[in-house]
């Protein structure tokens, strides 16, 4: 399948376009990044262990397939005991296969007083998995926008240089 764009209008869509979702995409990996500093500074913390392991598959959007090819990945159920001395349990909205936890491992939570059942363990992963995939997404897509914005402004003034006389090309007539 070959795609074909014609004239300049249509490269400065797609330019435009770049540059406009890799900034959209930034602007969203700052805010989750910002979103779990303010969470780690405002948490509480407390020991815990995992519980348990979750294996789920979770390509529901994906075709039959795919699924049928993904592995599943492990999510880990921790419990731990709130300042309150209330016995709680989460389980992880971060799942890795091979798995990142084993069953009895001692970990350090994450949660805030107000509401524990938004616990997290405190690890790269559950912390600052998405701040890097939306960063990193957003990075890869302005630099190609940049990119492309740098080519097309030396194309348009290419031709301009060239057709400039040259000191040599005036004095021989």
């Amino acid at each position: 399948m070959e795609v074909r764009l014609r004239g300049r209008g249509a490269a400065r869509w797609v330019t435009i376009g770049f540059l406009a979702f890799g900034a959209l995409f930034l602007v969203v990996g700052l805010v989750l990044a910002g979103e779990s500093v303010a969470f780690q500074s405002d948490a509480e913390r407390a020991p815990g262990t995992v519980v348990a392991l979750e294996w789920r598959n979770d390509s529901s959007g994906a075709s039959r397939k795919q699924r049928e090819n993904d592995e599943p990945a492990a999510y880990p159920v921790v419990e731990f005991t709130s300042a309150d001395g209330t016995p709680r349990t989460f389980r992880s909205s971060t799942g890795t296969n091979p798995p990142a936890y084993e069953e009895g491992e001692k970990v350090e939570v994450l949660y805030r007083a107000d509401s524990p059942e938004g616990a997290r363990i405190k690890g790269f992963a559950s912390l600052w998995l998405l701040p890097l995939i939306f960063g990193g997404i957003g990075l890869v897509m302005a630099g190609v926008g940049t990119a492309l914005a740098m080519v097309g402004r030396r194309r348009r003034r290419a031709p301009a240089v060239r057709s400039a006389p040259t000191a040599s090309t005036a004095s021989a007539s």
